[in-house]
């Protein structure tokens, strides 16, 4: 049985590391505060030495047999599942997250791993295309980036961590990868132990155990790195963008969201309503795709609103650790506060509270406002919080208005009787991803994961990731000698 409570220092040159900074890190579980483990922090100096690492340990890597590659793929995805159970507990513990989420985190790592094997044979392989130089063949490669750079945050540490190390690694890159230390046994830990186990050579996969204090910008100045993927706000996305735009490095950036769940005229109350509730609370709300804002056509505004109100009232919360429980607590109490200061102010601006809830500790119940004005605060603001903002549109086209009317664009749903109106709406509406008669909440690694305006750039999922994470390569071999003109 793995403890992996005892993987507590960073995971250098295949080697479990003491940090050098003579700091630790106490991760304690966000319920009930209780002490999880301590982490040593990695220095800057031994995150350089990582990078410098990487780079040798990646043209090794990357010139095994896509075989071999799978073989180290498959063997961490044994690991994982013969792992399971404490790895879901740790996720709970460390996210505050319920066990409905835990486990749905834990597949979504276990789907991004698994069909990473799929990527093994897509460098190296040569692709003939038409030429028009007599004598002249063209072939096309894909060869590995070389080192990418992976930061992850602390809502779904362990997903958004897989989802760029499997097909970084499947593709032939090494990644030095730097998890919120707040989740750092989910996020990185036991990703690095499952890749160990399974024989990844060493400094192919680097994990750093550390924090801003520390590291500051090191993680995206390293010269050894030609691509920064991160998951996490749009202020750092823009800091990392400028950064990463003066050393021409590639970014993979998914950032905040401002989601909007459309009720048309036509739709299923009850259904919307259903999706409504899972979209909006899981894990507290702390989800970058999670419904920020509801919008519903004037026609069936009253009903939802009561029936949706009445749903909430009845979400248990609680301890995660108590399969009941649905809502749970947020990160820290850092966020706790801002939760509440955003409460506190859109009360003090007279937006509609039609639901009041409590906080205990870092856990807020749910708070429900209505009547809201698109164009406040309150609407305009990503919240990260169990909180809902009904808005009411006076028509469909007018709801279309509203969900657009936003500095994000990452996800949205529409709920509807007529999937094909639905469909060309969900075309009109500005963000990277739409679902009909379902909610903002989806993720898979076979489609194009990813956001526009201030939500993002790059795609993830396999057929984008891809080119995102490799180097196209032309090389000509002219069969008949050409005639020069001079």
């Amino acid at each position: 049985m793995e403890h992996f409570e005892e993987l507590n220092k960073s995971f250098i040159d295949g080697v479990w590391t003491e940090g050098k900074t003579g700091r630790t890190f106490e991760d304690k579980n966000p319920y009930d505060q209780s002490l999880i483990t301590s982490f040593s922090l990695a220095t800057a100096d031994q995150l350089r030495a990582a990078f410098t690492s990487s780079v040798k340990a990646q043209k090794d890597w990357g010139n095994r047999t896509p075989e071999e590659r799978l073989a180290v793929l498959k063997k961490a995805s044994e690991f994982l599942r013969d792992n399971r159970e404490e790895i879901v507990s740790i996720i709970s513990k460390e996210t505050g997250g319920s066990s409905i989420k835990a486990n749905v985190e834990f597949d979504l790592s276990l789907n991004y791993l698994e069909a990473s094997f799929d990527l093994v044979d897509k460098i190296h392989q040569k692709r003939e295309m038409a030429e028009t130089t007599e004598g002249k063949k063209n072939y096309v490669y894909r060869l590995p980036l070389g080192v990418i750079t992976s930061i992850s945050p602390f809502n779904f540490p362990m997903n958004l961590s897989m989802r760029t190390i499997a097909p970084a690694l499947a593709l032939g890159n090494a990644v030095v990868h730097k998890p919120d230390v707040q989740t750092g046994l989910a996020g990185g830990s036991i990703i690095a132990r499952a890749f160990e186990i399974a024989g990844l050579p060493k400094g192919v996969l680097q994990v750093i155990q550390s924090d801003l204090e520390e590291l500051g910008d090191e993680m995206l100045t390293s010269k050894d790195s030609g691509l920064i993927s991160f998951t996490g706000s749009t202020p750092v996305g823009k800091h990392i963008g400028k950064i990463a735009g003066s050393m021409l490095k590639r970014v993979a950036l998914e950032l905040g969201g401002n989601n909007p769940f459309i009720v048309l005229a036509d739709a299923d109350i009850d259904r919307a309503v259903d999706a409504a509730i899972f979209g909006k609370f899981i894990h507290q709300g702390q989800i970058c795709m999670i419904i920020n804002r509801l919008i519903i056509h004037k026609d069936l505004y009253e009903e939802f609103v009561q029936k949706y109100i009445d749903r909430v009232k009845q979400i248990p919360y609680g301890d995660p650790q108590d399969p009941k429980t649905i809502i749970g607590p947020l990160i820290n109490e850092k966020q706790a506060d801002k939760a509440m200061a955003i409460i506190e102010e859109a009360k003090n601006e007279g937006c509609q509270l039609a639901l009041e809830g409590e906080r205990i500790g870092n856990l807020l119940t749910p708070f429900v406002f209505i009547d809201v004005d698109n164009k406040s605060k309150l609407a305009q603001s990503e919240l990260f919080a169990p909180i809902s903002t009904i808005i009411k549109a006076d028509s469909d086209e007018h709801a279309i208005e509203l969900a657009n009317d936003t500095e994000y664009g990452l996800s949205s749903a529409i709920f509807t009787n007529d999937l094909e109106r639905g469909r060309e709406l969900g075309l009109a509406i500005e963000s990277g991803m739409t679902h009909i008669n379902d909610q903002t909440v989806n993720d898979s690694p076979t489609v194009p994961f990813g956001g526009t305006k201030a939500s993002g750039m790059g795609r993830f999922g396999n057929e984008w990731i891809a080119e995102e994470f490799t180097v196209t390569k032309w090389i000509s071999v002219q069969t008949k000698f050409r005639k020069y003109p001079f």
